[in-house]
């Protein structure tokens, strides 16, 4: 039943084919991964005409599985030079898995300064030209789209940062309410899709009906054992819904583990202002939805609606990740602030990490002052029109750092740190030094048993053990995702055992299989390795698996800890 839809820019062509022999049993970042390592020079230009960008919807898309809706997004990285996919939530990943398809591979490069948008309903596709939306931010973008294709549709579009092909860029969701506030924000692949002169796709899933199953009984069986493992633990089904993943701002900052004015403290005197307890209730205050999911199907419900102080809508609750890079990070303790930047890179269409972490360093160099609220709102608008200084904050923490000639630039692979600093968060210190994404919490979420003793507990601030926490969650992380699974899962299933079995027998239901939970965690490191080996063939060695060195000497306060885990067991933490 399901095909790969291939989009040829280059003759304006669209054509179905079935999936590959070697594409086979792969879905979400175990397909993307597979096809930009097999179809991908590695040496190429990352914005050049031989890069593919690839969305995936996951092995479990389409189905009545909760959290399964959430769509990779692959390419080789104009950020990093290397492999990456990019995870999103919104709509299109459902509609894609209905649609029938397994994955959109969109190569070539239309000319020079066209644009066009894909239209993609049941059994037919077709690129048509989108001059009308060139320079357009997402939010009117969508507005256009939906004026057109309806209420139904998913849309996935870039704003101005996508056209102009800067490195921050990112490629935008829909919710559930048509606004494009979920975004595939890593590496850079809104810049990828700009330079293949696709400003957006309409995923149309009319006609369409929930994806075939072998057995549906058993699925519906799993399913429903995999809910109820969700709805018991108590950070999906009480710390997420209710403060929003923003819930560890606190956390963190008791920790001593929240980076603070570009990573020179661990702790935030502001923290309390901005933390989850706080929106929550600036929310409720204002008459806002603090409870919502990104998507289809969600039952966690870590979103929300933020509103200002007049009740209107501003954006979605800003993430914790974005919370931190505008806020601490950059010494600024205004929600109503942070909630207009994540507007603003919603609607521009940039990463919210890269991009505050950029910011900070501009700080950092002098350019504004840390804690200048108004100064960071004013050179954020300036990316979206493409001012000299606009570009280069757009163009990451990594350049913002060249440029300036600062030292203390918090990146790994080109790609700026999240919101945990690796001296006092040791395990995620060692996936953002190993994992072939560059800098990524996502890639193995170490806070798990360093911070929230969820799977176990291992002492953050100590090197023992932290190689070893790292490659066992980056090779889950791996297979959540090639199973198209919301990351937020990962707490029941590291602590609840049929949380992980009802997962296995969910896919061996929909596609009659008899995999074993042995089966499912190989597909990670699968995925791992073939994503080292690409960056292998793109010229990565050992000397790219490094943390900056400031790391490793400037102690951090309040714990005084420096990075430790030895290189030795860094190049020994994804060979499997």
């Amino acid at each position: 039943m399901f095909k790969i839809l291939r989009v040829d820019m280059t003759n304006l062509k669209v054509s179905y084919e079935d999936i590959a022999p070697e594409y086979q049993g792969l879905g979400g970042r175990g397909l993307t991964s597979a096809v930009v390592a097999r179809e991908v020079d590695p040496t190429c230009n990352p914005i050049g005409p031989r890069n593919k960008l690839i969305l995936a919807p996951g092995l479990l898309g389409g189905t009545n599985a909760a959290n399964s809706g959430r769509v990779s997004v692959g390419a080789k990285s104009p950020l990093t030079g290397g492999i990456k996919e990019a995870n999103s939530g919104g709509q299109a990943g459902q509609y894609l898995a209905r649609l029938g398809l397994a994955a959109i591979i969109v190569e070539g490069q239309a000319p020079q300064g066209k644009l066009y948008t894909l239209v993609v309903g049941q059994d037919q596709a077709q690129l048509k030209p989108a001059d009308d939306l060139k320079g357009l931010g997402n939010y009117a973008t969508v507005e256009k789209l939906s004026a057109v294709y309806g209420d139904k549709a998913g849309y996935v579009s870039i704003g101005q940062a996508g056209e102009m092909r800067l490195n921050s860029a990112s490629v935008a969701f829909s919710d559930r309410e048509l606004r494009p506030t979920r975004h595939a924000g890593r590496g850079g692949l809104g810049a990828v899709m700009g330079s293949k002169g696709l400003k957006a796709m309409v995923i149309d899933p009319q006609g369409t009906a929930s994806v075939p199953l072998v057995h549906p009984e058993a699925f519906k069986e799993a399913a429903k054992r995999f809910a109820k493992a969700l709805g018991e633990h108590p950070v999906t089904s009480g710390g997420l819904p209710t403060y929003g993943t923003d819930v560890l701002i606190n956390i963190l900052n008791e920790a001593g583990g929240l980076p603070t004015r570009n990573f020179t403290a661990g702790r935030f005197e502001g923290a309390e202002k901005v933390a989850g307890e706080t929106l929550n209730e600036v929310t409720v205050k204002r008459g806002g939805n603090p409870t919502r999911g990104c998507m289809g199907g969600c039952i966690i419900r870590c979103s929300g609606d933020f509103l200002d102080a007049q009740g209107k809508f501003v954006s979605k609750w800003p993430e914790y990740e974005t919370v931190w890079a505008f806020g601490p990070n950059c010494g600024i303790d205004d929600l109503d602030a942070i909630a207009r930047y994540d507007r603003l890179c919603d609607d521009i269409g940039l990463d919210t990490i890269e991009t505050g972490c950029a910011m900070a360093v501009a700080m950092d160099s002098g350019l504004l002052k840390f804690g200048d609220a108004a100064g960071a709102e004013k050179l954020l608008q300036e990316v979206g029109q493409g001012t000299p200084l606009g570009r280069i904050l757009g163009s990451g923490t990594a350049t913002v750092g060249r440029v300036f000639g600062v030292s203390h630039v918090p990146v790994v692979k080109g790609q700026s740190m999240p919101a945990y600093d690796p001296r006092a968060v040791k395990g995620i210190g060692v996936t953002y030094a190993t994992s072939p994404m560059g800098a990524d919490h996502t890639a193995g979420y170490s806070v798990t048993a360093n911070i929230l003793s969820v799977g176990g507990s291992v002492d953050p601030l100590k090197p023992a053990g932290q190689a070893a926490l790292s490659r066992n969650l980056q090779a889950a992380t791996a297979a959540i995702d090639s199973a198209g699974l919301c990351l937020f899962v990962a707490f029941a299933v590291l602590d609840i055992p049929d949380a992980f079995v009802a997962v296995v027998d969910m896919l061996n239901a929909k596609f009659g299989l008899n995999l074993t939970g042995d089966d499912v965690g190989s597909l990670g490191a699968r995925v791992l390795t073939m994503e080292k080996d690409f960056n292998t063939r793109a010229g990565f060695n050992s000397a790219d698996d490094r943390l900056p060195d400031f790391f490793k000497y400037e102690k951090l306060p309040p714990h005084g800890v420096v990075f430790d885990v030895s290189d030795a067991e860094l190049d020994d933490t994804l060979k499997f």
